[in-house]
């Protein structure tokens, strides 16, 4: 498996493993649109995986992913291409851009940013996620708490 499609794959598959908070899969839906989210400590990452994507791997860096889909018309979900721009807000309210990188591999399309945290504190995460070729704006809101292992 290439280390990016590892990266996807422990994105996607470590909303459950960080703890109760996320034991669902996270998403907000917008008409034939949703935006999937994740947060989860670095140190979830292997050394290569994190190597091999330019992520610092550290105790007190999350990693959140994000993922804009579109239902078909038969109801399967697909990722599309789009901008993911944000800011991440800690218990008193200190604001930091979230840098976003694009991470394509195919046909998927993943957004991730990296940012500072202390065990146990809440996070607040304000996203906007802008499909291509669309005006329309998918903001969402969410907070989130990790504890370094």
């Amino acid at each position: 498996m290439k280390p990016v499609s590892l990266l996807i794959v422990l994105c996607l598959a470590l909303a459950g493993a960080a703890g109760p908070a996320t034991a669902d899969e996270k998403h907000e839906r917008f008409g034939d649109y949703e935006v999937h989210y994740n947060v989860f400590p670095s140190t979830f990452l292997t050394p290569e995986v994190a190597s091999a994507n330019n992520l610092n791997r550290s105790r007190g860096i999350g990693i959140v992913n994000i993922a804009i889909m579109e239902r078909a018309d038969n109801g399967s979900l697909s990722t599309v291409p789009g901008q993911v721009e944000g800011q991440v807000l800690n218990d008193v309210r200190q604001a930091k851009f979230l840098a976003f990188r694009r991470i394509q591999e195919g046909e998927a399309v993943y957004f991730i940013a990296e940012y500072q945290y202390t065990g146990g504190e809440l996070m607040t995460f304000q996203i906007t996620a802008r499909p291509s070729g669309h005006d329309r704006d998918l903001p969402i809101r969410f907070s989130q708490a990790l504890f370094n292992d």
